[in-house]
């Protein structure tokens, strides 16, 4: 009895796509779930097995010298049997290396489960994707035979070859992948527009949103309304300084509240200067990420560090998730940002230097890239505003790019020291931004990353170069099991930032309880001290979320 064609496994095959499987189930920068495991095995399983399907043809092709029959029959009978063994013990040693990146970053563990789901979804996946495989050879094969009575036969071969990818490339991308950016784009619509129905529009008329206020509390949007409810009021901060304290301004303009990029940063600005933005110790233009998310644990601890005398004006730009967003168009936002940014910073320099609020620019992740995409330094250079403090600044961002690559030799990529320290410093959850060895300037700019954030640490050249921040002096929350592999770690890392949420204080997940340090340095606030800053770190840790 012997099998359907469809059903032959080569078996040497087979056993790079084993090996293959193996090294993509090393630890990468984030603990993975035994499904997401197991889908990323098959597929680099299923990419070994093409590859080698692909040499085994040119090998033929070529007519160069096989092994005998009963030689052939041996060899691969042994190359298969040592498939089906090893198989089962990489998986096996994978269920190790996850649980110890879990321990590591004190997440729960995955289950006595996971090794059979990891193999039994790379299974599924990697027979899946040869099954289509061989219909891509089985339309190249049909496309050329018909070809082949008009041209000549490698002609044909060559018009058989870009028909298949024609008709994969209109299913995948013209069909597959623009109906789920359409699902993704009408589902973000509509939560967009929900309105919680526990969020009341605010009383206070200094409000954005309230009777007085010239947004109206339906163009916020949802994570609009939500930042502006959410804010900590006066009580709440008096009460953690023993002393007065002010309602902080919150101005927030959803898409909806204007057609135009530029007429939603105009809208903005007036109802940042009708709340009285200008007249606060500490002024914010912060950039929200994709969906227009703005991190409670950064505004509110910014706020209690000021004692609320705090603004904070943003401007939605999409309602889609960043990693959708910039899958779509990284850049889109920019015109807000920028707009924004030019309205109050040529109003704010012309109020009196000692009557005006201090300056500062804020983004997390996608807000981080377009926040400095908006920074023209040798313009402002005359009038600088205070400084900026960016989060998770995503492998997009040229500006940290240049940090990086920039930065004393002596300093580790996932913490890079840059000139003397007195423009730009560097910090994640073990500190690193107090080290300067020159005092501040003028100018205070402030990198906040993990050393596990994938978004952050992206790079196409991962497919054949190792990183810098790869090596023996990697960061504290990175697996020290992480090995390079050429494509692989670029798979691994790329398929991080889709899981790197979840664990707070690691991966994409910053915490309050590190805003504050990179905040504190940032603003230099009058008064703080190192038992303030850790008083405020503990009520942050124990703070319920908003």
């Amino acid at each position: 009895m012997t099998l359907p064609r469809a059903l032959h496994i080569s078996p040497e095959g087979a056993l790079l796509a084993v090996i293959l499987l193996g090294a993509s189930l090393t630890p990468s920068l984030v603990p993975r779930s035994p499904e997401l495991q197991g889908a990323l095995g098959g597929a680099v399983g299923a990419l070994g097995y093409g590859a080698w399907r692909a040499v085994q043809w040119l090998w033929l092709w070529l007519e160069l010298p096989v092994a005998a029959p009963r030689i052939r029959r041996v060899l691969r009978g042994g190359l298969m049997l040592l498939a089906l063994v090893v198989f089962p013990v990489l998986v096996w040693q994978a269920a190790i290396w996850q649980e110890a990146i879990r321990a590591l970053w004190q997440a729960p563990p995955a289950g006595n489960s996971a090794p059979l789901r990891v193999a039994g979804i790379a299974i599924a996946v990697f027979a899946t994707l040869i099954l289509l495989g061989r219909l891509f050879v089985w339309l190249l094969r049909k496309a050329s035979a018909r070809s082949a009575r008009f041209v000549p036969r490698r002609v044909a071969n060559l018009l058989g070859f870009f028909f298949a990818v024609a008709v994969f490339a209109t299913l995948f991308n013209g069909v597959l992948f623009k109906g789920v950016l359409r699902l993704v784009d009408v589902s973000s619509r509509a939560a967009d527009a929900l309105v919680a129905p526990e969020l009341a529009p605010p009383d206070g008329p200094e409000r954005t949103g309230s009777a007085a206020s010239l947004v109206a509390w339906e163009d916020l949007g949802y994570w609009g309304r939500r930042f502006v409810a959410s804010a900590p009021t006066a009580d709440e901060i008096a009460a953690f300084w023993d002393a007065p304290a002010r309602d902080p301004v919150r101005v927030y303009v959803g898409l909806t509240a204007a057609g135009d990029a530029r007429d939603r940063a105009r809208l903005a600005f007036e109802e940042l200067k009708r709340a009285g933005g200008f007249e606060r110790e500490i002024l914010v233009i912060a950039v929200p990420t994709g969906s227009g998310w703005l991190d409670p644990g950064s505004q509110d601890s910014l706020e209690f560090m000021h004692r609320g005398d705090v603004a904070t004006v943003a401007v939605q730009y999409s309602y889609l998730s960043s990693w959708v967003s910039v899958l779509v168009d990284p850049s889109h936002g920019l015109d807000e940002a920028q707009a924004l940014f030019d309205l109050v910073y040529g109003h704010w320099i012309t109020l009196p230097r000692d009557a005006r609020p201090r300056l500062y620019l804020h983004g997390l992740s996608l807000g981080a890239f377009l926040s400095q995409s908006t920074v023209p330094l040798l313009d402002v250079l005359g009038d600088p505003f205070e400084g900026a403090m960016w989060a998770g600044s995503p492998f997009l961002s040229e500006f940290w790019r240049f940090v990086v690559q920039r930065r004393e030799a002596d300093s580790p990529a996932w913490r890079p020291r840059f000139g003397n320290d007195s423009l730009i410093r560097a910090g994640n959850q073990q500190g690193g931004l107090t080290e300067g060895r020159a005092a501040w300037g003028p100018i205070r700019l402030v990198f906040l990353q993990y050393a596990s954030d994938p978004i952050v640490f992206f790079d196409t050249s991962l497919a054949f170069r190792r990183p810098d921040w790869l090596g023996d002096g990697r960061g504290p929350d990175v697996s020290p099991d992480m090995r390079w592999f050429p494509v692989i770690t670029m798979l691994q890392v790329g398929l991080d930032m889709a899981v790197s949420l979840g664990v707070p204080g690691y991966g994409h997940d910053y915490v309050a309880e590190h805003y504050i340090p990179a905040w504190a340095e940032t603003t230099d606030p009058e008064g703080w001290t190192a038992d303030r800053q850790q008083a405020l770190q503990v009520l942050f840790r124990d703070r319920p979320s908003r």
